[in-house]
């Protein structure tokens, strides 16, 4: 009896510690996500609090971190200065970043899918090269691609932003991995009542996609809306430019002034937040890869 009655004490105080041990551990999982999740943050804000102060509060020591006396002037001199037509360069970084999204999410999607669900001749020895050309460092093909856009006749064109872009190897391998829980049976199911190919491809698989393209598509949004170096190489029209170069230009032009050109990183990162918190939702299913509902 003294023996069971041990065992039982030992037993309670087991199950005691066990929920007092697995609160502490949330609570430094907690702990941790939120002081990372400052770090991130705090230099994000600190730009957005710029935006509305003077350049003096902004330089002064001690530092302030919210503004004394927020102003909008600085807004106000970006809109209003002529040699900065906001507009355009909108509408310059818009076409290539759009336009590059849809191909990519349309090749990608296509080679993904005949990836998945086509057997070939080649089609793993095609499918690591793919794969292959993840792990070149893109500055390797700039001068290539240099040379072959002015064969071509699209250098200072935006047309010379996007055509290098038709392909993403990472987009290919990530949707074909998608793809291929789809299974296989709703597809052969298509082909018995008479659908084309192209029909189930459009029909069936892309609509079973939308995580993965939204993931996609953020990250493709992203990483065009920012991309600076090769920009800067095919475009040398400044009228021709993209938003990252013309931040650059505009920094220089005003190195005394930090409060303008943190207003002017303020308007340029706008559609980024507001393209990542829409698709955030799928952001994590697509990465997650929930497969077929």
């Amino acid at each position: 009896m003294a023996t069971i009655a041990r065992t039982s004490v030992k037993a309670t105080h087991r199950s005691w510690r066990l929920p007092r041990v697995r609160h502490v551990g949330h609570f430094l999982v907690y702990f941790l996500l939120i002081l990372g999740l400052s770090v991130t943050l705090t230099p994000f804000a600190w730009m957005i609090l710029g935006s509305f102060k003077t350049a003096t509060e902004i330089i002064q020591t001690p530092p302030t971190f919210w503004p004394e006396n927020p102003t909008l002037d600085n807004y106000r001199t970006i809109v209003q200065d002529p040699r900065l037509p906001l507009l355009r360069f909108y509408g310059n970084s818009a076409f290539v970043t759009i336009t590059n999204v849809i191909t990519t999410l349309f090749t990608s999607s296509l080679l993904g899918f005949l990836f998945a669900k086509y057997e070939f001749r080649g089609k793993r020895l095609l499918f690591g090269w793919f794969l292959l050309t993840m792990m070149i460092p893109g500055q390797m093909t700039m001068i290539p691609g240099y040379l072959i856009l002015a064969k071509v006749g699209l250098l200072n064109t935006l047309w010379g932003l996007i055509v290098f872009s038709a392909l993403d190897a990472f987009g290919i391998f990530m949707l074909r991995q998608f793809i291929e829980t789809l299974p296989n049976e709703l597809l052969d199911a298509a082909r018995i009542d008479g659908a084309s190919e192209w029909q189930i491809y459009w029909r069936i698989v892309l609509p079973q996609l939308g995580p993965a393209l939204a993931t996609l598509g953020t990250l493709s949004f992203m990483g065009n809306w920012n991309a600076y170096l090769w920009p800067m190489v095919v475009i040398t029209r400044l009228e021709r430019r993209t938003l990252p170069i013309i931040l650059t230009w505009y920094s220089t032009q005003h190195t005394t002034r930090p409060n303008i050109v943190m207003a002017a990183t303020v308007l340029i990162v706008i559609p980024i937040l507001f393209v990542y918190f829409f698709f955030q939702r799928w952001i994590v299913k697509g990465i997650a890869l929930t497969g077929f509902k």
